[in-house]
């Protein structure tokens, strides 16, 4: 037998099926575990998308209701007996935090009042960096996928490509019907990262901007708050 013949029969290339499915069956090994690892991204991305939308919608309902009872004229030992029995989070947490300390050094009689107001400061300096920390959980992903996810695809191209070009000079046969497909679902790999990477790259620079924000309302409250704190330790010295 000709082995051009066994060549051309042993590879896909010259079938006519182009279709998407079709592209990812007669792709070389290589190419398909680059697909599926990028497919694999691609859901991963949106699932952290969802899971992101979701927590930032959250945590700005929760600053505005904090605020909206801090600034009600509610004594704030009462607000914070009222949070101090639940968990919190944000805002509510760097209050909390602040009222601790201050609750605990009077009530240790410190005398301190400089000490007392740096140790108020770092206590909401620290909820805030947790809160930051909480926030930016698994960006880092989507900021990875972005910029590595079309690079990832490129190469399951240039393999392709690779094989297409090989398979070609098995055949001895540059028809169209043969180079097509073989290209095709080279260029696929490169579609699927671009798939991939595109919302990544979106969603990382939305939700990047979206933390910015919040950062920006908790340490403007941590200042308005450290004022107001700082007015009765000047009361009380």
């Amino acid at each position: 037998m000709n082995p051009a013949d066994v060549a051309q029969s042993a590879l896909p290339l010259a079938s006519t099926d182009v279709s998407l499915i079709a592209l990812f069956l007669q792709a070389h090994w290589i190419v398909k575990a680059v697909m599926l690892g990028l497919l694999g991204c691609s859901v991963w991305v949106w699932a952290i998308a969802i899971d992101k939308i979701i927590l930032y919608s959250r945590t700005k309902r929760a600053m505005d209701r904090f605020e909206q009872a801090f600034w009600s004229g509610q004594s704030i030992e009462e607000l914070y007996r009222a949070l101090s029995a639940k968990p919190t989070q944000s805002m509510a947490a760097c209050f909390v935090a602040a009222m601790r300390e201050w609750k605990r050094s009077f009530e240790g009689q410190a005398r301190s009042f400089a000490g007392l107001q740096m140790r108020i400061e770092k206590v909401m300096n620290v909820s805030i960096a947790r809160e930051i920390e909480r926030l930016e959980r698994r960006l880092l992903v989507l900021a990875t996928v972005g910029s590595a996810g079309p690079f990832v695809g490129l190469f399951g191209t240039v393999w392709g490509i690779m094989s297409s070009f090989q398979s070609i000079a098995a055949s001895k046969n540059t028809s169209l019907a043969v180079v097509a497909p073989g290209i095709a679902e080279a260029l696929f790999a490169t579609a699927i990262g671009l798939i991939a990477a595109i919302p990544a790259t979106i969603f990382y620079n939305k939700f990047t901007s979206e933390v910015n924000r919040q950062a920006q309302r908790l340490e403007g409250f941590a200042d308005e708050f450290s004022a107001i704190l700082s007015r009765q330790i000047d009361e009380r010295a």
